[in-house]
């Protein structure tokens, strides 16, 4: 998988948009993709640096997942709960990647999405 396909992968979920709103903080974030659906984070990765993608999760979801795989780990950002760093190097195949970047979709969409439909 490459930052294209990756890209291309994320845009096809429902209602995505991307952003790289962190180069204002400082250069170096510049290249962090920032992948959006209702307005809110899903999924993020660095460009420049294509070797993970940090995904939103559910507490119970990702210490599952961090039993099954090595390769799982806390995001970038240790402030962002509920989040898990996926190394794409590692022991978890790119269809499992895939799920779990449509999975991150699905948990924010219906979060957001229901309280939008609620008020």
């Amino acid at each position: 998988m490459n930052i294209e396909s990756f890209r291309e992968y994320c845009l096809s979920l429902e209602g995505v948009t991307e952003k790289t709103p962190f180069g204002k903080f400082a250069r170096r974030f510049e290249s962090i993709l920032v992948f959006y659906v209702a307005g809110h984070m899903f999924c993020l990765t660095d460009m420049d640096n294509f070797t993970y993608v940090d995904v939103r999760s559910t507490p119970d979801e990702a210490e599952e997942i961090k039993m099954r795989y090595s390769a799982v780990g806390d995001p970038v950002n240790r402030t962002m709960k509920h989040w898990i760093q996926l190394d794409l190097d590692g022991d978890i195949p790119e269809g499992e990647i895939l799920r779990l970047v449509s999975r991150a979709h699905e948990i924010i969409k219906n979060r957001y999405t229901k309280k939008s439909c609620d008020r």
